[in-house]
């Protein structure tokens, strides 16, 4: 179990007792919409005291505004990758929706020598400056993982890096109505796309079939959004779907597994 308060990647909030409180407020959209929009995309401060942005095309954050070190660790390295560490020397990963590349920073940090492969899709990238200020705000007494940030965003879209010994990278720019994934090539899946109120077509039974097949066989797919049309729209496309306690302001999230056998 991931725990928040031994992680070298959480920097305690000077005040405690107030992110307490915020961790007790409830079943909340952790997607926290603005009711006025800014003109631009923007960094935001989250009750962690990591950092996130803002989109104005979107009118959403990019992670939970309860906190986004935290919300990703327990839906995304928590449920995903770490039971699969103990079982693979290698581990192939696409996650819907690269935005800052915070995923991908927490996989390399948590995955050890455990050689990683990392396909991901963006259709609006931030711009070259505010992923500068994202990663030196978010990482800023880890010079480390701030670069690693700036190397994925720098380097050259749909083309594979080898960004390190042990992570393998490919970004591709495009929508994901236009991606056709491999059959049966991921281990791994992070749905990260804004909610389904915000991008209702990315929360689809036809997209989600389209990843079923890109999971080889066991194969898990985690996502933040619980809500019901989600979890149907999983149970269609042929996964087993399991509700599991989610992160602070957030009571469950989704992790669906493609069954070992067809019926």
């Amino acid at each position: 179990m991931f725990n928040l308060a031994k992680s070298k990647y959480f920097n305690a909030a000077n005040d405690s007792q107030t992110f307490l409180q915020t961790c007790q407020s409830g079943d909340l959209n952790v997607r926290m919409n603005m009711e006025q929009p800014s003109e631009s995309t923007r960094l935001v401060n989250t009750s962690d005291n990591s950092v996130s942005l803002f989109s104005a095309k979107f009118g959403e954050s990019y992670h939970s505004l309860h906190g986004a070190v935290t919300e990703s660790m327990i839906v995304f390295i928590q449920n995903g990758l770490q039971p699969l560490l103990a079982e693979k020397e290698h581990i192939s990963i696409f996650e819907m929706g690269f935005g800052t590349g915070l995923n991908a920073v927490l996989t390399h940090l948590n995955s050890a020598n455990t050689t990683i492969y990392y396909e991901t899709v963006e259709k609006y990238p931030p711009s070259t400056e505010l992923i500068r200020q994202f990663a030196e705000t978010q990482w800023a007494t880890n010079t480390g993982a701030s670069r690693f940030c700036l190397q994925l965003h720098e380097v050259d879209w749909n083309q594979t890096h080898n960004i390190s010994p042990h992570f393998i990278f490919r970004k591709l720019l495009l929508d994901f109505a236009d991606y056709q994934p491999p059959v049966n090539r991921f281990d791994l899946i992070y749905f990260d796309a804004f909610s389904p109120e915000a991008q209702q077509e990315l929360w689809t039974t036809e997209l989600f079939a389209k990843l079923y097949h890109s999971l080889v066989p066991g194969g898990v797919l985690v996502t933040y959004s619980s809500k019901g049309i989600v979890k149907n729209a999983l149970r269609e496309a042929g996964f087993k779907v399991e509700r599991l306690p989610g992160p602070p302001g957030k009571r469950h999230v989704l992790r669906a597994t493609k069954y070992l056998q067809q019926d």
